[in-house]
């Protein structure tokens, strides 16, 4: 089936400037076109737009993308390569993670130091931001 960029874009549930900046980047191959001149898009390329959304919303860049999408455009050595890109993936992750955590305990403990009166002018979290004692 063949579509023009707004079907696809209907399809995949993307802009058409999405879809237009997708190709304008490589993230997708250059459709085919009509005689008069209009693009028309595979089931390929519903796919792959697919495939582009679903790894944005597991956290992965453009730029990523565009390195996992020449994986799997690769006939040789695909799956050591995928699995490379993972395993970095999931230590990029992880330390992202224990980033979050620290961030988490820093702000767990400025929490602490504010008394029950909150209508306070001086404020525990404040100074202690201010003056740099490490929590």
């Amino acid at each position: 089936m063949k579509y023009l960029i707004s079907e696809l874009a209907n399809k995949c549930n993307v802009n058409k400037e999405t879809i237009r900046y997708y190709e304008k980047v490589g993230l997708l191959r250059p459709p085919t076109r009509t005689d008069s001149g209009y693009r028309m898009f595979s089931e390929d390329s519903v796919k792959r737009i697919k495939f582009i959304k679903r790894m944005q919303d597991l956290g992965f860049t453009l730029a990523e993308i565009s390195k996992l999408l020449g994986i799997v455009d690769k006939d040789n050595q695909r799956c050591e390569d995928m699995y490379n890109f993972v395993v970095n993936k999931v230590e990029e992750v992880q330390l992202k993670i224990r980033d979050l955590k620290r961030i988490e305990q820093m702000l767990i403990n400025l929490k602490e130091k504010c008394p029950n009166e909150k209508f306070m002018y001086e404020c525990p979290i404040i100074e202690t931001l201010v003056v740099g004692n490490d929590t």
